[in-house]
């Protein structure tokens, strides 16, 4: 799989019918490594193992229903009252962080209201806070560990 900006973790990955799959710690099986999935894996790896975010407060692949429509986040972090304070959305390496991607989440976030965001290629990565006073996104230098982020 192709090199990230991101630190050299160990996967399990198994072949089946000439398909690659990856196990996925989060969800505890084994799920199709697309591009989009190499990203998801090795950033929720850095996420948990550099940033100290909690595993347990971590839902992959989280289903919402917006206008009717069955949407799918990424990735959704939770508070320890199980509320929802952070998305996390993900794309393969080769598709450019743009407006739209911002726009996407954007949508997700008329559902979950949360004041912070994550999008990652695994080449580049964002994390924002929304202000809800004047729509605009408020960028960090990288992304914060998790001790961090709790007292912003």
């Amino acid at each position: 799989m192709l090199q990230l900006n991101l630190p050299d973790y160990k996967f399990r990955i198994k072949k089946q019918d000439e398909k690659l799959f990856i196990f996925d710690s989060q969800r505890k099986r084994y799920v199709s490594l697309t591009p989009e999935e190499w990203v998801r894996q090795n950033f929720i790896r850095f996420m948990i193992e550099e940033k100290g975010y909690p595993a347990a407060y971590l839902a992959i692949e989280k289903q919402l229903n917006l206008n009717g429509m069955k949407k799918r986040c990424d990735a959704i972090l939770y508070d320890n009252e199980a509320k929802p304070i952070m998305i996390i959305e993900f794309k393969a390496p080769k598709v450019p962080i743009t407006q739209a991607t911002f726009d996407q989440v954007a949508v997700y976030n008329a559902k979950l209201k949360v004041d912070l965001l994550i999008i990652s290629n695994g080449i580049e990565h964002f994390c924002c806070r929304v202000n809800s006073n004047t729509a605009k996104y408020e960028f960090f230098k990288g992304i914060p560990h998790y001790s961090l982020l709790i007292n912003v």
